[in-house]
């Protein structure tokens, strides 16, 4: 897996958007849409809960969050409530792209591309 500004590559596929690596192995876009009107209030879309109903059916063992190149992915107080549930690493993309790498549990993803 490597990430450029803009970029992420997973499985030799690049992707140009956020992605959610699932516990299963696929790759799917993130749904970015469901938060994108707490933009004003953040600046840039955060994540929110509402992207994140997905991981009470996956049950990880741990979610890795990539808050972009730059740290700058916004995430709500209610999104860490539900983080809080599971093991969570919150880094920047290029430092959580290195953690995935050696990661052997069953792990659930969010990378940011950009800021």
């Amino acid at each position: 897996m490597q990430s450029e500004f803009g970029w992420v590559k997973v499985n030799e596929v690049m992707y140009e958007n956020d992605v959610i690596l699932h516990a299963d192995g696929t790759v799917t876009k993130r749904k970015k849409k469901k938060s994108k009107d707490l933009k004003f209030i953040y600046g840039h879309t955060p994540l929110s809960e509402r992207e994140l109903d997905f991981l009470s059916e996956e049950k990880p063992d741990v979610v890795y969050i990539g808050t972009g190149h730059q740290s700058a992915l916004p995430i709500t107080p209610e999104a860490m409530l539900i983080l809080k549930k599971y093991e969570t690493v919150i880094l920047p993309t290029q430092e959580v792209i290195e953690k995935i790498s050696q990661e052997h549990r069953k792990m659930v993803a969010l990378i940011h591309v950009t800021c």
